[in-house]
Formats: structure tokens, sequence, C-alpha cells
């Protein structure tokens, strides 16, 4: 997990008079899956575009294994499988006869190859099958076979669940884990679904009007907002008492909110105890990947 195998640095992009990236800096490991979030009008979809060559950057740099995108474009692309929003397939061919297609435009690509994708994606039972009879799933899972042909050590997938039925959607975040653990890809994942990005993804990156605001590991994140949620009795003397120890108290219901500090939660426990509250219930409480979205990014919604 120490090789960096895409590599981003002072990335900006200004369209017209409007700067749309501002100094974009983040890193992805070998082997992780990466997930990449932004609300509505952040900047996601363009610096994917430029992470995969769509677009040029006002300035700044990408590397990929190595390579700089700007300098040496076909070498990094040789390291560079991606989907950016849906798949692009011919319906009217079969699995097999799109992946011959691709494989020929890309040119290098044995059979022993397109036997090799087929296996590793799961289409081996449909693959002769015309593609306009795929569900949603398999058109996906056919797409990152695509992705794959060049033997990529990147793997970029602009909401790869967008469409996919609950099934489908725990299906494809189950196979993502698997590619970047046997594969030992690095796989940069875009979603709006991030109840499924906290489950997928090793580590994510929040980005918030052109700039990224955090990057950590989902569990570090999560834990820099740990709460221990108490019922107390009487609650307001109560409230009382933890307000001796800490500013951070709030109030939802019948539920007493303070941040978790691991070792004075024991103390303030007894406090409450001597101080004659019932302590009717104390649990630790992580946040969702969604509250701590919400809360770097100011109530934004995500694209």
């Amino acid at each position: 997990m120490s090789e960096i195998t895409l590599s981003v640095r002072g990335l900006r992009k200004v369209i017209g008079k409007k700067e749309i990236i501002r100094d974009l800096n983040f890193e992805l490991k070998r082997g992780e899956v990466f997930g990449f979030l932004g609300p509505n009008g952040a900047g996601k979809t363009t610096t994917i575009r430029m992470l995969v060559g769509l677009i040029k950057p006002t300035a700044g740099s990408i590397r990929i294994c190595g390579y700089d995108l700007r300098t040496h474009f076909s070498e990094a692309m040789d390291n560079l499988g991606c989907i950016v929003e849906n798949p692009e397939l011919y319906t009217y061919l079969s699995g097999w006869g799109n992946l011959q297609y691709f494989a020929r435009m890309m040119g290098g690509i044995d059979k022993e190859r397109l036997d090799e994708v087929v296996r590793l994606v799961g289409l081996s039972a449909r693959i002769n099958d015309k593609v306009k009879t795929y569900s949603l799933g398999m058109r996906q899972r056919l797409g990152i076979a695509q992705a794959l042909l060049g033997r990529p050590k990147v793997l970029i997938l602009d909401e790869p669940t967008n469409g996919l039925d609950p099934s489908g959607i725990r299906e494809m975040r189950e196979f993502i884990r698997y590619l970047a653990e046997t594969e030992d890809l690095t796989v940069l994942v875009s979603s709006h679904l991030l109840s499924e990005i906290q489950l997928m993804c090793d580590r994510v990156a929040i980005i918030s009007r052109g700039k990224v605001v955090q990057v950590d590991t989902v569990n570090n994140l999560l834990a820099q907002r740990e709460q221990v949620h108490w019922r107390l009795s009487p609650r307001s003397q109560g409230i009382e008492v933890l307000r001796g120890f800490t500013d951070s108290v709030e109030t939802t219901g019948d539920l007493v909110k303070t941040p978790y500090v691991e070792y004075e939660v024991g103390r303030w426990n007894q406090a409450l105890v001597e101080a004659g509250v019932t302590v009717m219930e104390m649990s630790r409480k992580l946040p969702l990947l969604e509250d701590l979205f919400l809360e770097l990014t100011g109530g934004t919604g995500i694209d």
C-alpha cells in the first residue's frame, strides 16, 4: 500500500472567468479503493475529466504511475482504465464482440487476455449474448472488462452503481473490493451513495467549491466526530453536570450528546452518579459519512 499510483498536485481549472478547480492535491495508493465525493458544482466531474485526459488543466500536474499526463500522455494512459458516466457499448453486438472491437482499437490484446477479463468480471455464461439483453449490472461489468483490457494499474469509475437496484449495488461494491484486493488495482470511485462509499472505500477525498477539504480513511474521519449519547434523569441536572466538562453538549429529543473522549467519559459518568443523576443510557456513536459530508461541505447535496 506504499506505492503511489495517482498523484494530483496543485491542480487548477479555469473556464472563462470562473475558477472551477483551485489547488487540488491528493494521492492514491496501490491496492486501495478511494472515494471521491463532492456536492453539486464542487468540481468533481471536472476533476475526473482532467484525470482521464478529456480536458486539460489550467495549471498543476497529474501523474499516473510516475508518468506526467501532460508530457507523457500515452505512457500515463497505458496505466489507466476508466468509465466516465455510462459505459459506451454496442448493444447490437455480443459482449465478446464488444471486447474484440475495443481490443482491436487498442492493439496488442490477445484472446487469452479477453478470456481473462471475461472470467474476472463474471460474464463467462453470457459473453456471447447480445448486449441489448444484458441487465444494467451486466453492462457495467462489461464496461469494466473493457477498461481492464490493457492491464491498467489505476481504474476510475464514475458512478458505477448508478441505476442499479439494492442487490446490484451490493454486488458491484463487493466486485470493486475484489478487483482492488486480487488484481492489486487502485480504484477511484465517485458516487452519490454515501452509505456505499462508507462500506466500499479505504480512504475518501471530499471536495467542496473546487478544493479538497478532507482526505483520510473513513474510520479516521468518523472517529474525529464520535459522540456519546446519554439518557439522563433528571435531564436538566445531567446537562448541567456535563457542561462542567465540555462546551459541546447537544440535545435531541430525550438524548443528550457529547463528544467521545476516551479517557474522560468514565469520569463524566462518575460525576453524574455522584450528583444524583440516573444514567439510563450511555452509548458510543459514530456518525454516518453522510453527516460528516454535510458538515464539511456546508450542507450542500452531492452530485
